[in-house]
């Protein structure tokens, strides 16, 4: 039997996205929308959803990072073999890059949850004898090469991807883009759905845009124009040759470059932001679209260290499958959250020792901080004054520990990697620093689970979301944050965790939010886990409570089920 035969029948919705994180050792992510996109595969299949998901194979992978001696990032090749975990499926599509057929094939991998619901995941690669030495490799590298090569594979994702799913014979009534990088599937539909010239009227277009619209889900990530993906259009006139009408495209992705935000924008019948506030944003971004909200969520099993499993597996048996049960972790024994958080944060210790060689404390609070290192990530904001830093952990000893990996091309980012572990030497004396190489999945669920606090502070309004603190939370760990994203949703001072700023959107509050971030870690954070033990578990438990059981992959994905499939 074709090992894509039982999927076809029920399958109806199609989900695309350029990165999906299945398993550590499959690279076919590079960080927060990729995990969320394997966070949201995971959720469908516990709640057995009609749906498959598509990206590319990335045999390359993304970036393996090591840091050298100086505290540079060195970006490392970081390839797998798909052989390994995935199945190849007897199937083959063509799409035209530059005049020639560039051939599509996929991998399956059946990605089945502790229930034992399964449903597909298709990894498309161009890696076959038929294409040139040239076009084997437009699936190798995620987010790598130039303009050019990014259109092309934006070209088999959204175009191929939706011929695959015809070829091996799917019916798919809805396509969730998850961001714009597959947008390109919006013109293979306005072509599917091209009326008869002789069906035209002068003057009238042929292509059913409502029709397309109909079949079409949104959901952009990106707060600033300036970060959308956008290809001159020479570019898309050379590549798609004449796939479809360049002032059709124009008409929908802007005059000036093919903006691929604004092409999924006009031509999905929902648009959904990842927050509420991230929904408030883009829609001053792009007045007249009605930018819906659904706020992201992690997939708690997945994110919930063993010994916190074990606990709600105890007291609540149905909490992998119905997470908001853990409404009632705030019932829970002091003792027993304690010592399961003490296991997590013994693991985590473990594993900076083997990395970095450092031996952290058990018994001193533990600040974690990882994420994509970018700019408006403000990695460097807790290490603004190395001199205040010391005064604080004199009085009050810390520890903290970063990891992140910047884009090879971010120089940025490359350079806060490299502050970070400047400032680590530095200020060794009065407190350990350290930076974990190489963030993946598996460091990232060590960290936030065996932290004592989560530490976030981008530049407002530019976390569009983001979902570690709520990795953070199912294990009990306190946020401590700038107010954005999803965290203007959870937040309660002094209950769920602690703000940083007021959230103010004015670009130049660096200096005011370091020294906020400094006042509430000398005065209330810190004297809170050496004086009142017993509070700073209430804490625990209300973070579990209060954020555990609403910010997770199951209640989102049951809003894009009655909000957005069923429509």
């Amino acid at each position: 039997m074709n090992p894509i035969d039982p999927f076809l029948r029920r399958t109806l919705i199609a989900y695309f996205s350029m990165e999906i994180a299945l398993r550590p050792e499959m690279h076919t992510y590079a960080g927060g929308l990729g995990v969320l996109a394997g966070d949201t595969a995971r959720s469908a299949a516990d709640l057995e959803l009609p749906m498959v998901f598509v990206s590319l194979v990335s045999r390359a992978g993304y970036v393996r990072q090591e840091i050298d001696a100086g505290g540079r990032q060195l970006a490392l090749p970081n390839p797998w073999v798909p052989e390994q975990f995935t199945a190849p499926l007897d199937a083959m599509v063509a799409v035209s890059i530059e005049g020639r057929e560039v051939w599509i094939r996929p991998w399956l991998f059946p990605l089945t949850c502790p229930l034992g619901h399964c449903i597909p995941v298709l990894l498309l690669d161009t890696d076959l004898d038929q294409n040139s030495p040239d076009d084997r490799q437009i699936t190798d590298h995620l987010y790598g090469g130039d303009q050019a090569y990014r259109l092309k594979q934006e070209i088999v994702l959204g175009i191929g991807g939706a011929r695959m799913l015809q070829a091996l014979g799917f019916n798919i009534h809805t396509y969730h883009l998850n961001e714009g990088h597959a947008a390109l599937l919006t013109l293979h539909l306005l072509r599917y759905f091209r009326e008869p010239a002789e069906d035209v009227e002068p003057g009238e277009s042929p292509y059913d845009h409502a029709l397309v619209r109909e079949h079409c889900i949104f959901t952009t990530h990106t707060p600033v124009e300036a970060a959308f993906d956008k290809f001159p259009y020479p570019l898309v006139e050379r590549l798609l040759d004449d796939y479809i009408e360049i002032s059709e495209i124009k008409r929908f992705a802007g005059e000036d470059d093919l903006n691929m935000t604004r092409l999924a924008l006009h031509l999905s019948g929902r648009v959904n932001g990842v927050s509420e506030r991230h929904a408030e944003t883009t829609n001053r971004l792009f007045p007249g679209y009605h930018v819906r909200a659904i706020t992201n969520g992690v997939h708690a099993p997945t994110w919930t260290h063993p010994s916190f499993a074990r606990l709600y597996q105890t007291h609540f048996p149905h909490w992998a499958h119905e997470p908001e049960v853990l409404t009632r972790a705030d019932q829970l024994s002091d003792e027993s959250i304690w010592n399961a958080h003490q296991e997590a944060k013994r693991d985590l210790l473990t594993r900076i020792k083997d990395s970095s060689g450092i031996l952290m404390r058990p018994d001193v609070p533990l600040i974690g901080f990882a994420r994509r290192m970018t700019q408006y990530k403000r990695p460097d904001l807790l290490l603004s004054d190395l001199a205040r830093i010391g005064a604080i952990a004199r009085q009050r000893p810390f520890q903290v520990v970063f990891a992140g990996i910047a884009h090879p091309r971010d120089g940025w980012g490359q350079s806060l990697i490299e502050s970070i572990n400047h400032h680590s030497r530095q200020i060794a004396n009065a407190t350990p620093i350290v930076f974990l190489p190489n963030y993946d999945i598996r460091v990232a669920a060590s960290l936030v689970s065996g932290v004592d606090v989560w530490l976030n502070t981008p530049q407002p309004p530019l976390e569009a979301s983001g979902t570690s603190g709520m990795k953070a939370a199912l294990n009990g760990v306190l946020n401590l944050s700038v107010l954005d994203g999803w965290w203007l949703e959870a937040h309660i001072e002094g209950v769920t965790g602690w703000a940083i700023g007021e959230g103010s959107e004015t670009a130049d509050k660096h200096a005011e939010d370091a020294d906020d971030l400094y006042h509430k870690l000398e005065q209330t954070v810190l004297p809170l886990y050496y004086d009142d033990r017993a509070r700073w578990t209430w804490m625990m438990k209300q973070a579990i409570s209060k954020i555990g059981s609403y910010f997770n992959s199951t209640r989102m994905m049951r809003r894009y089920a009655t909000e957005a499939y069923i429509r």
